[in-house]
């Protein structure tokens, strides 16, 4: 399991490095998550990313001083903000997505397709077991 862990934090600061050399890997899961919406409510990310306050306000700092993200106001609360992907950001990580994608295509090619569907329900059930 240790090797799995590594072989992730690996793949993790390599992907954060395809969006910007000096980008913090800790921020890369942040990006993607920014990814899924048009913009953000802190309070959203600091639930799904399961961290401090202070930490998550710093992340988002630091990928604003590196162009890949902002804060823009929420338009239902005049006091609070949203982050949001700049679209360069947004672009390279569509562009690092679909090469994985295709990535773990090749991969998989190989593979019978009921093993990729029995291993697609065995690493749910294990996801939803660490939760």
């Amino acid at each position: 399991m240790i090797a799995v862990v590594r072989r992730f934090r690996r793949l993790i600061a390599e992907r954060a490095r395809a969006v910007h050399p000096k980008l913090d890997p800790v921020c890369y899961p942040m990006l993607l998550m920014l990814r899924r919406a048009d913009a953000v409510a802190m309070s959203d990310l600091l639930a799904e990313l399961a961290i401090e306050k202070s930490t998550l306000t710093r992340r988002i700092d630091s990928a604003a001083r590196l162009g890949l993200v902002e804060r823009i106001p929420d338009p239902d609360d005049a006091r609070a903000r949203l982050v949001a992907l700049e679209p360069d950001c947004r672009r390279k990580l569509d562009e690092i997505l679909r090469d994985e994608t295709e990535l773990w295509r090749q991969r998989l090619s190989g593979w019978e397709t009921a093993d990729i569907r029995e291993l697609t329900v065995l690493l749910h059930r294990l996801g939803e077991s660490m939760d």
